[in-house]
């Protein structure tokens, strides 16, 4: 994880460096985002995937750097104060704390638009349609039947009670369609037919649903300088999530069951996907 870490830093600070004309502003908030802290998990991923079928590295980081982007541009506006109105993001001040909320929204909408001009520059692939493809799947995946969508709902839920099955779909788009992205995105770059992709897709859902449920039981149990954010805010806006309507220990189980039922999917490879398995452990251990 390390190194995925350190690899999207660098792409980060060759993408944002620094213009020297009045736009340096929205640039340095881009870049106090993008540029350390975070799991890059959804990265991580695409470069775990696309290793699995001999993809160029530089190529899958490239990629990751483009579905990170979105992942950072959800954050900086999850953050303000019309969202989850938030002060502290890995640690630091969030973007609209640090540089005002007017930058933040536009440092935000920017790295939205970065992501698809990664994704679509013949620089991060050759091939038109894997590059289509790869805009096309992210796009599905960012927007309202996605993330966004996932968004929509959570802050309907501030104001209705909802079921375990419609917070199961609330947090399949919010989180797990982006997860589910980062996986897809391997499998393009393979150029692994629709029809196989089945397993690694089930192992993407698994993970997504495993990760929300850590990130309840972080919320609510867990330490606010090692998690880098402000905790607790679920129970505070009175929303139903696995933890409120599981209990403790169903949902710590449910996640368990969730993980290693990943990891099956994965029996169709070997020791190559070991980073995967890892990645599966690592979402329910996380502190984070």
């Amino acid at each position: 994880m390390l190194r995925i870490g350190e690899e999207i830093d660098a792409a980060f600070e060759t993408v944002l460096a620094l213009p020297d004309d009045p736009r340096a502003g929205l640039y340095r908030a881009m870049r106090h985002a993008a540029i350390g802290g975070g799991k890059r998990l959804r990265p991580l991923l695409v470069t775990a995937v696309a290793g699995l079928y001999g993809v160029d590295r530089a190529v899958a980081v490239r990629v990751g750097l483009g579905i990170e982007c979105v992942h950072v541009y959800s954050l900086i506006h999850d953050d303000l104060p019309a969202m989850d109105d938030d002060d502290v993001r890995h640690g630091k001040p969030t973007v609209h704390k640090a540089f005002g909320e007017a930058t933040a929204i536009l440092a935000g909408d920017s790295l939205h638009a970065l992501a698809f001009e990664i994704l679509a520059d013949p620089e991060t692939h050759p091939d038109p349609f894997v590059r289509a493809e790869l805009v096309l799947a992210l796009a599905r995946a960012a927007g309202p039947g996605g993330m966004t969508g996932g968004q929509a709902m959570d802050l309907e839920a501030e104001r209705t009670r909802f079921d375990l099955a419609t917070v199961t779909r609330l947090q399949a788009m919010k989180t797990g369609a982006l997860i589910g992205a980062a996986v897809d995105a391997g499998l393009i770059l393979g150029r692994v037919p629709p029809e196989a992709r089945t397993p690694l897709r089930g192992y993407a859902r698994d993970i997504g649903l495993a990760f929300q449920i850590a990130d309840d039981l972080i919320d609510a149990t867990g330490d606010e300088d090692v998690a880098g954010k402000k905790l607790r805010k679920d129970g505070t806006r009175g929303k139903e999530t696995f933890l409120t309507l599981l209990g403790l220990d169903r949902a710590r189980a449910q996640a368990a069951m969730l993980v290693d039922q990943a990891i099956a999917h994965l029996r169709g490879h070997g020791a190559e996907a070991d980073v995967l398995r890892d990645i599966a452990r690592y979402v329910l251990e996380r502190d984070r």
